[in-house]
């Protein structure tokens, strides 16, 4: 991974007048000295011109390629929005009549998608335990072409056996498509049989919270084809990514490993202690986490076990009454999202996991009280033990 994290570093693009970052592109069309080259352009026939934004961008491609060399993928499409990416990959893959066998613990908004938006133009997802093999392989019809899941689920961080579905995968002849979000640099899908690749930028790779973004790592097969002129999704759907957005978040990427090993060490931190005073605390870095010894398999060495961890505070009540509390104290914020430099709290069965009915988010064993945390690394991680624990203990009592 340090390899491709140097890759990543080493492309540069330029400004026009030398700068050390490059200049923004908003242009929404470019000119063409010869009339015929637009035409050639329209009919795939002239290769490394830009035609029109919707169909591609310099700011985007440059991000585009930074970005692929991170997840180590021959290529990378910018979108408008996490969302936007899993529904063009899914839409350029699948077609009426046909099938989708997805994790069962997922996004609520991915899980809307599948379950309520796919249907409505002909294809059906099937909800599995993904981490029964056996109940994955023997949900794959003949029609079934994609294979979808989260490297480690959200909200309840289990994570997925990838180098198992890959391989299974592509025996069975199907597509795996892997949301990284909560792992980026911590986990490379692409190793492990990884068709595709997405991310909500949104979050980890922005780091800021203040703008909405996704992207789509693959092979360059996978990208021109979602933005040929006549068949595909991103060109004719038009989810594009912002110049403005692009130059943003490719100047990011260079810091994103820092930030990365910054999340982890304060959440490791945190949750050992929370551990140590029995607090029902769930973090893929402790050793009580099921899924651990897998997830250190997958790892890339050097940044820890990502900054997401939950707790169970058995009621939604209480806990929305744990953090309000914690948010009176500066420990944290009560929001959706994650992947900010502070902290982020919020209770998916209420918030972000409200779109699957209860039924379902009990049959994925998502408690209702289970309250999600963003650890952040801003301050130390003295004071946010200390903010944590004294309030803690005002809510639950003395442990």
């Amino acid at each position: 991974m340090n390899d491709r994290i140097q890759n990543m570093r080493d492309i540069q693009h330029f400004g026009e007048e030398g700068g050390v970052v490059p200049v923004i592109d908003v242009a929404a069309t470019s000119t063409f000295l010869n009339p015929l080259d637009m035409e050639k352009a329209f009919h795939g026939e002239l290769d490394g011109c830009y035609l029109y934004s919707r169909h591609s961008n310099p700011s985007v491609s440059a991000f585009g390629k930074k970005f692929a060399a991170l997840e180590g993928t021959g290529a990378a499409l910018g979108v408008s929005s996490g969302m936007a990416a899993i529904h063009a990959v899914l839409d350029q893959w699948t077609s009426a009549g046909e099938h989708i066998v997805a994790s069962r613990t997922i996004y609520g908004g991915t899980w809307a998608l599948l379950k309520n938006h796919l249907p409505r133009r002909g294809v059906e997802t099937t909800f599995v335990d993904i981490n029964d093999l056996a109940a994955v392989e023997a949900a794959i019809r003949p029609s079934t072409r994609v294979l979808f899941t989260e490297t480690l689920a959200n909200p309840l961080l289990n994570m997925s056996n990838l180098a198992s579905l890959g391989a299974l995968a592509k025996r069975r002849g199907i597509r795996l498509l892997v949301d990284n979000t909560f792992t980026p640099v911590l986990i490379t899908p692409a190793d492990h049989g990884a068709d595709a690749v997405i991310h909500s930028c949104t979050k980890y790779i922005s780091g800021a919270s203040d703008l909405i973004a996704g992207v789509i790592a693959g092979p360059p097969g996978l990208i021109q084809s979602l933005t040929d002129i006549n068949t595909g999704s991103v060109m004719l759907t038009g989810p594009v990514m912002d110049p403005r957005i692009a130059h943003e978040l490719y100047l990011r990427l260079d810091h994103l490993p820092v930030r990365m090993a910054a999340h982890s060490a304060h959440a490791l931190t945190l949750a050992t202690r929370m551990e140590e005073n029995r607090i029902p605390v769930f973090y893929p870095g402790l050793e009580s986490h099921p899924q651990h010894a897998l997830m250190k398999r997958h790892l890339n060495p050097g940044y820890g076990f990502g900054g997401m961890l939950t707790i169970d505070c058995v009621t939604s009540k209480k806990a929305m009454e744990l953090a309000r509390e914690l948010q009176d104290v500066k420990f944290g914020l009560y929001a959706v999202s994650l992947g900010f430099s502070r902290t982020l709290m919020s209770c998916p069965s209420v918030s972000t996991s409200s779109e699957i009915p209860e039924s379902d988010q009990k049959a994925m064993q998502l408690s209702p009280g289970l309250l999600r945390l963003s650890i952040g690394f801003t301050g130390t991680v003295e004071t946010a033990w200390s903010r944590f624990i004294s309030t803690y203990r005002k809510v639950f009592g003395n442990l």
